[in-house]
């Protein structure tokens, strides 16, 4: 008897649910190639309905101005949302730059350092055997201090200057840091 009750509440689940699957094409809004996707129609109303408040808010208020003059007279028009510029290349760092001044970069960490005083020894010693790169001190890992030169936009970059500053620093590394976009190479 049991048996035939989870049964037959099983076969009045599937009974009372049911989902109606089909294929939707969409545009897609940057390269406007065809997307088809299988959905449920409910779903397909539900993001119809969100993408129609999207280009609503997009549009701003003159648009919005322009849907309501239009439906005195019955006629409903729906404003296209701007197209959003993708450069077909790939951009300069003097155009990176330009947008942003501060950018994640590396830096060559040479050693870390317990005290001030053993940081500044480390410079003077590093600004002699490297006058054209500039060095400083990141004091945020206190009591430690982290002894830092150049700015790359890339490991690839900080390479060459490694290797060099690896002949006196062996445990010099590339490693992140936010650097001045203007200062980098």
């Amino acid at each position: 008897m049991r048996n035939l009750i989870k049964i037959f509440s099983i076969l009045s689940l599937f009974g009372f649910y049911s989902v109606e699957a089909q294929q939707v094409v969409k545009k897609d809004t940057l390269s406007g190639t065809e997307l088809i996707m299988t959905m449920d129609s409910k779903v397909n109303a539900a993001l119809g309905a969100i993408e129609d408040k999207c280009s609503r808010t997009v549009g701003g208020s003159s648009a919005s101005s322009v849907r309501e003059n239009n439906t005195d007279s019955g006629i409903v028009t729906t404003s296209k949302p701007p197209k959003i510029y993708v450069p077909s290349r790939e951009l300069s760092n003097a155009e990176i730059c330009r947008k942003n001044p501060r950018i994640l970069g590396f830096k060559i960490q040479i050693t870390t350092v317990k005290s001030n005083e053993e940081a500044n020894e480390v410079k003077s010693y590093f600004r002699k055997r490297f006058p054209n790169l500039k060095v400083e001190t990141d004091a945020s890992l206190r009591p430690n201090y982290k002894i830092l030169a150049g700015s790359y936009f890339t490991k690839q970059s900080a390479a060459s200057d490694l290797s060099k500053i690896r002949e006196y620093f062996k445990s010099a590394v590339a490693v992140q840091y936010r650097i001045f976009c203007s200062e980098a190479r």
